[in-house]
């Protein structure tokens, strides 16, 4: 009798607490100042995150470039070197809380200056160094052999790099490289800590006691927006690689017909030199 008691108590109060849940929820997107609040925090969400992606990949590129260069020129490379490292280093193994909190209230302790630009430089800054060691790791999985063909058909080490090495590391490193996008947009969620109103801290001002005085439906709204960001990011991160596969044999013949006429006119000018050669002897 007891067992069945309980069970008839807590059936209607789960009911209860559901139906109270979506009433809630149902308050969070029809009210207009909540979602104006959420859709402002969504905003700087954004901003920062497009901001740091695009820095991190610039600074990736940057130290990645450096780490391969120095393999061959160690000596003249060796102060640059030992500078990316140290930076690789250094953000790789402290938290990027941590980062942001000097950020803030240490390197750009300003009055004034933006908030927002400090947590893009942060999030950027750490995102280079991750960004950095894939392309790294993408560019040496490229087979040595493609460098020393371009070299024999008369590509400069530049030009063999940005014609034949890149793209192809770049192939190799999207899943990695998105996979950091998705876990840039994740971690932007932590500056509310220096102030920042961001999707996250949107929710908590919404849940607390003066509005709500819950954060479970604002939370999951917000949560919502975020998975809604990350699916369009691998949905296009698929795209990219689907298309690059599609697109690699026509590159592909493309590039073989490039070396082919290249191949022919320094045959033909070897031939011509030695016609002339031949001439001239027999002068």
């Amino acid at each position: 009798m007891t067992a069945r008691r309980g069970k008839a108590i807590t059936l209607p109060l789960f009911v209860a607490r559901s139906d109270m849940f979506f009433q809630q929820l149902w308050e969070v997107m029809s009210t207009s100042e909540y979602i104006m609040l959420i859709l402002e925090g969504f905003r700087t969400t954004l901003i920062i995150a497009v901001g740091a992606s695009v820095l991190g990949l610039l600074l990736g590129i940057i130290v990645a470039i450096v780490k391969i260069a120095a393999q061959n020129n160690k000596r003249k490379m060796a102060i640059p070197l030992f500078i990316c490292n140290l930076y690789v280093s250094v953000i790789r193994g402290t938290p990027v809380a941590l980062q942001l909190f000097i950020m803030a209230f240490a390197i750009l302790a300003i009055r004034g200056f933006p908030l927002t630009i400090t947590a893009i430089l942060t999030f950027g800054i750490n995102s280079g160094a991750y960004v950095a060691e894939s392309l790294r790791g993408g560019i040496q999985s490229v087979d040595a052999g493609q460098d020393e063909a371009a070299r024999s058909l008369g590509l400069s080490g530049m030009q063999s790099m940005i014609s034949i090495i890149i793209p192809q590391a770049i192939k190799n490193v999207i899943p990695a490289i998105g996979n950091e996008l998705i876990a840039l947009l994740k971690e932007t969620s932590i500056v509310s800590m220096i102030g920042i109103i961001d999707l996250t801290f949107a929710a908590k001002i919404i849940g607390a006691g003066n509005q709500m005085a819950t954060y479970l439906a604002p939370m999951v709204v917000v949560a919502l927006f975020y998975l809604a960001v990350v699916y369009l990011l691998i949905f296009g991160i698929r795209a990219i690689e689907r298309k690059l596969k599609q697109s690699e044999q026509h590159i592909d013949e493309k590039k073989a017909e490039k070396c082919r006429v290249r191949m022919i006119k320094r045959l033909k000018a070897i031939d011509e030199n030695y016609q002339k050669f031949c001439i001239r002897k027999g002068q």
